[in-house]
């Protein structure tokens, strides 16, 4: 036998009530401890909502400032990429132009260079005719210096001969004198 059964029933509800005390303080215990818990939870969860919602505030200002500055950043990216697409178009204009000046003063160069060709091989062609005009004019002079001179050598031959025959008829003249002076 056990001690509960040997128990009277005013002592069973002495002992169930006691039981009944004991765990109704308990429960207000865990409730006092949950009620606790709670608060303290809840304390924490507005501590937690508090430091986030100062977390997330700052966040969010942050967030707006970068996309402030990421907007100032592509709206700059913009205007650089503008000024340098103005840059290249004004480099490019002035490339285009000095190549147009390059190109015209090169073909202006090729022009008179050829003008210059052809004045030259002009001049030169009339140099040449000038050439074999006086060529042509010193073989004629030459000839004719050659027909006068073999006609004066022809004619002095001539006058050199009419000479010696007249000195030969001299001669004989003088020699018949003088044979016959002699004789």
């Amino acid at each position: 036998m056990t001690t509960e059964e040997s128990a009277t029933p005013e002592q069973e509800i002495a002992l169930l009530q006691a039981e009944v005390r004991d765990l109704k303080r308990t429960v207000a215990a865990l409730r006092e401890a949950m009620e606790q818990t709670r608060n303290e939870s809840e304390a924490s969860v507005r501590q937690a909502i508090s430091s986030a919602s100062g977390e997330i505030a700052q966040l969010k200002i942050t967030v707006g400032a970068l996309r402030d500055e990421l907007e100032r950043a592509r709206i700059e990216h913009q205007s650089a990429v503008q000024q340098e697409r103005v840059t290249a178009s004004q480099e490019m204009a002035q490339l285009k132009a000095t190549a147009g000046h390059l190109r015209e003063e090169l073909e202006r160069q090729r022009l008179e260079k050829e003008a210059d060709l052809r004045h030259a091989h002009t001049g030169a062609q009339a140099e040449m005719g000038q050439l074999h005009a006086t060529i042509t004019s010193l073989r004629e002079t030459l000839e004719l210096a050659k027909i006068d001179r073999d006609n004066a050598v022809r004619q002095e031959r001539t006058l050199l001969l009419d000479e010696a025959a007249q000195l030969q008829h001299t001669i004989r003249e003088l020699r018949d004198r003088l044979e016959q002076k002699a004789l």
